[in-house]
């Protein structure tokens, strides 16, 4: 007799799937349309706000590429993202190796490593005050400031993912490399490093995730310098009277772009490295 529980729907998990389904593409289709409408066209009744735009324009999306200052703030966007994200790579995977290889054999190093992940638990608004005076009095309050700030700030998680996924690299790989004459320099980069390709993609998209969307860090530390990110210059659609939310959501349409191209092209490594990496 054939068994009939392979074809069994699991509702539960169908119903929280179409939820979330519906959680996620409601506001997405919310921001679309709205991206798409003119301002005469908005109403304060729900129907108003879910229809469809009468007249499909591109009109907004050209006004809030003027008003961001669209190409720069994206440069500047693009510029801090991939500085960060290039050097949150090579230099977490080598404190990640170091502290992953040595932390069972040594105190020192279990101990460094206890002290760098607990900086996940440090608020940024307590770090805030001090970083700007900091950042102000060491010639830091520019883009190279706002750089070292994210180096440090993704350090605690991306080094708990780099160390947990060298326990999935044997180590017999690094003492046949011994044996044939390579150093540790060596056996890192021509090794290690490239076995580590999933946990590299993984970071560099929950790194490159945070950095683009962040506001606080670049509005504190780089206020008055002009050099605009694109979420600060979002900022400007706010006023004190209100937001014109048609500018507005079509300037996020835009910022959304390169980070879901950028995700796209790293999706096929970041499960596998999120798994061995975060578990172990």
């Amino acid at each position: 007799m054939k068994n009939t529980s392979e074809n069994k729907v699991n509702w539960p998990v169908t119903i929280l799937l179409i939820a979330g389904l519906i959680t996620i593409a409601f506001p997405l289709y919310l921001t679309i349309v709205i991206a798409l409408k003119q301002p005469s066209e908005m109403t304060t009744t729900i129907s108003g706000l879910l229809s469809l735009p009468k007249t499909f324009s591109l009109a907004n999306f050209k006004e809030a590429m003027e008003v961001t200052d669209f190409w720069h703030s994206l440069g500047n966007s693009l510029l801090l993202t991939g500085v960060t994200v290039t050097l949150s790579i090579v230099l977490h995977s080598l404190i990640g190796y170091a502290i992953g290889r040595n932390r069972g054999k040594s105190k020192f190093y279990n101990f460094i490593y206890l002290y760098i992940v607990s900086g996940m638990f440090v608020p940024f608004a307590i770090l805030m005050m001090p970083l700007v005076k900091q950042t102000a009095q060491i010639g830091l309050a520019n883009r190279a400031g706002v750089v070292l700030c994210y180096v440090v700030f993704y350090m605690p998680m991306n080094v708990l993912l780099y160390s947990g996924y060298l326990k999935n690299i044997p180590i017999a790989l690094e003492e046949a490399a011994c044996v044939d004459g390579a150093g540790t320099w060596k056996t890192f980069w021509t090794i290690i490093f490239p076995i580590m390709k999933p946990m590299h993609a993984t970071v560099a998209v929950l790194t490159a995730l945070g950095t683009w969307n962040d506001v606080m860090t670049p509005l504190v530390i780089m206020s008055g310098t002009g050099q605009n990110t694109l979420p600060l210059a979002q900022l400007n659609f706010q006023t004190q009277f209100g937001t014109n939310y048609n500018l507005a959501f079509a300037s996020y349409l835009l910022a959304l772009l390169p980070i879901l191209i950028f995700y796209l092209i790293c999706q096929k490594q970041i499960l596998n490295g999120v798994v061995n990496g975060a578990v172990k």
